[in-house]
Order: C-alpha cells, then sequence, then structure tokens
C-alpha cells in the first residue's frame, strides 16, 4: 500500500493481535491476579486456550491474524496489477510467499535440529501460508461471487464430512465432534508426519486447514470491500459492522449443531472468530483511519510492521534471559506478588525497544 492508501488500522490491529502474543497476555494475567474476584477470573481464563469445544479471547490471536493476512491482499493485488503483472505472475509470487511462510513454520519448529522422524511439521505460519495461498488463489482466478461460493462450499462441506464421518475405532456413541469420535483428529493422528501436537490430534492438520482457507477469504473479501470506492467510509463502517453481527450470530447459531472449537476450526469457529475480526477491525478503522485517532495506535503499529520478525526472534533470541539480566534487581525491589506484573512490563519494555529499533531503522522482514 502507498502513503496515501494504506490502512494505518490494519497495521496497528496487527500489532494489537501480536501484543498477546509478545507478552501480552502474560501481563494481563499478572495485573488481574493482583486483584481476586471473579471478574478478574473470568479475565486470566480468557488468556488461555480452551481445552477442546468452546470459546476464550486467545482463541482468536490466531484466525485474527490470517484473517488480517487476507485484508491486506487486495491492496498487494491492486499494485501488482499497476506494475503490469498478468494472473500467471501474480499467482508465482502468491506461491513463493506461501512458500517461504511454511518454512518458516519448519525453521520455528527446530527443522534445523535434523531429527526429522520427530520433528511436528504442521505449525501456526505454514497453516496462514496454506490458507492464504489457496485463498488468495481463489480470489485471482476467480470473483467476489466465486469467492463466496467457495467458502459456502468448504463450510457445508467440513460440517457434513465432520458429521458423517467418524474415527473408525471410536465407541459407539462417541459423538462426531469429540476428541476420540472426531474423523478429522483421527486422520492427523495417524497419518501426519512427524510428531503431532497432541498424540490424540494435530490443530493444524489436514482437513481443518480447509475451513481455514474460508478465515483467509473473509479478510480477502473484506479488503476488497474496503480498498472499493462504492461507498463512503461511513457507509463502510455501518455495513462492516452489519456483516460482523451476521458472522458472529451466525457462528453462536452453529454452535447449536457443529460447536465452536478451534482446534479443529469448525465452520462455526470460523463464523464466530471471522465475525469477532471483522468487528475488531471496524472499530479499529473507524477510530484510526476514519476519525484519525492514531497517535495511540503508534505503540501497537511498531509492533505489527514487523510481526513475523518478532514471531520469529522469541523463538530464537532468549529475551527472557535479557529480561532477567537488565531487570532482576528492579523486580527483586518489588513485594513478591507485585513481581510477575513487574517481570512482564520489563518484557514487554525490552521486546518494543528492539522493534522500535527495528522501526526507526526501517528494517522490516517482508514475506
Amino acid at each position: 500500500m502507498n502513503q496515501q492508501e494504506r490502512l494505518y488500522s490494519l497495521d496497528a490491529l496487527r500489532g494489537f493481535d501480536m501484543f498477546f502474543i509478545v507478552g501480552g497476555a502474560a501481563f494481563i494475567k499478572a495485573f488481574f491476579g493482583l486483584f481476586p474476584s471473579s471478574f478478574s477470573d473470568f479475565v486470566i481464563k480468557q488468556m488461555y486456550h480452551v481445552d477442546w469445544h468452546g470459546f476464550t479471547f486467545y482463541d482468536m490471536i490466531f484466525p485474527l491474524f490470517l484473517f488480517i493476512a487476507g485484508v491486506s491482499f487486495p491492496y498487494s493485488l491492486a499494485r501488482s496489477y499497476e506494475k503490469g503483472y498478468t494472473n500467471s505472475k501474480i499467482a508465482a509470487v502468491i506461491v513463493k510467499r506461501g512458500m517461504k511462510l511454511i518454512i518458516f513454520g519448519f525453521v520455528f519448529n527446530g527443522i534445523l535440529t535434523l531429527d526429522f522422524e520427530n520433528m511436528r511439521y504442521a505449525s501456526v505460519l505454514g497453516r496462514i501460508g496454506i490458507a492464504w495461498m489457496i485463498a488468495a488463489l481463489i480470489f485471482v482466478f476467480g470473483d467476489i461471487k466465486w469467492s463466496i461460493g467457495v467458502s459456502l462450499l468448504i463450510l457445508t462441506g467440513y460440517y457434513l464430512v465432520s458429521l458423517f464421518l467418524m474415527n473408525p475405532n471410536a465407541p459407539a456413541g462417541t459423538s462426531p465432534f469429540s476428541i476420540e469420535g472426531s474423523f478429522a483428529a483421527w486422520l492427523d493422528a495417524n497419518y501426519f508426519p512427524g510428531r503431532t501436537f497432541d498424540a490424540a490430534y494435530e490443530p493444524q492438520g489436514y482437513l481443518s486447514t480447509l475451513p481455514a482457507i474460508v478465515t483467509a477469504l473473509l479478510g480477502i473479501l473484506t479488503g476488497n470491500f474496503l480498498k472499493s470506492k462504492r461507498y463512503i467510509a461511513q457507509k463502510k463502517v455501518l455495513l462492516m459492522f452489519v456483516a460482523s453481527v451476521v458472522l458472529i450470530l451466525t457462528g453462536l447459531l452453529w454452535n447449536n449443531f457443529f460447536p465452536i472449537n478451534k482446534n479443529l476450526w469448525t465452520s462455526s469457529y470460523v463464523c464466530f472468530a471471522g465475525g469477532l475480526s471483522l468487528l475488531l477491525l471496524t472499530v479499529f478503522y473507524y477510530i484510526i483511519d476514519v476519525l484519525k485517532f492514531r497517535k495511540w495506535s503508534f505503540v501497537f503499529v511498531v509492533i505489527g510492521m514487523n510481526s513475523i520478525t518478532i514471531y520469529m526472534a522469541q523463538k530464537i533470541v532468549d529475551f527472557k534471559h535479557i529480561a532477567r539480566f537488565l531487570g532482576s534487581g528492579t523486580v527483586e525491589v518489588f513485594p513478591v506478588n507485585f513481581q510477575p506484573l513487574i517481570s512482564s512490563i520489563i518484557y514487554l519494555l525490552i521486546i518494543w525497544s528492539f522493534l522500535y529499533f527495528l522501526y526507526r531503522k526501517k528494517i522490516f522482514l517482508k514475506v
């Protein structure tokens, strides 16, 4: 995106999303842990994934990032067309970017240890790479109606497969949506290469990648809508808000038949998390790009501009050791019950300072 059309809200929202991964969740748990109450317990619970069925705020971090990756694509696609790229050349760029993310996922999971038999090949970055890549190709070689049609087909088809195909070894009466009965979980546990996340399932497995494509397509369709000149900004905000509510309600309704489940990336989860992602984007877009209230978002923009960098860097660089080395004395000045909070603040400051240095030097990892 050039400066005129760049969505600052998108960088801010990406940074807001990554904030919870780079230490924000630990900060919130430490802060609310100082004030025990039912409300604090509820907030702290939101910083953990659910075990199986259900939803917490932390279960939205992953799909929100994939959704955001989709939103930015129509802008980069327009630049490619301006440069005279053909669809074939654009497809090659898309595949190259998708493969880079998959390779980054392999590196994140330890492929350089060369222990191929025990390595976990599935990864968050790998799923983003595959789902975004396929969604982008669908959009480039189809149109809006085609993208919507494919999305509905995938969500409906995945529901029917999950409902009528089960783990062949499951006891009679087992729910097809349980860990023991899920066909998708059984397929991954038995036929996914290397090590899976859990012995019984792989949350970034074969079948669950299909509905993740729809999450990316929701983002692409949103980005295409935002980029259009058909409506004024205020009208876009209203329509996006309505669409987010429809998606959320659809997810909640479908939850009664196909439970919201991040590990299976169920169709209801796609709708519910997609609706919440769209709602967050609507709020950020309205405040930052429409009302032009931007200064407050700079702390998130710095994170969002190098989201892949910090995701990888946390795996490679021992920021926790740096935080202990620089801040252990400061932490010990405070009472014991405050020390986790101070530790989390120091860690966040170190992470943000590292990213701010890259930002000032205009060093950005582009995939």
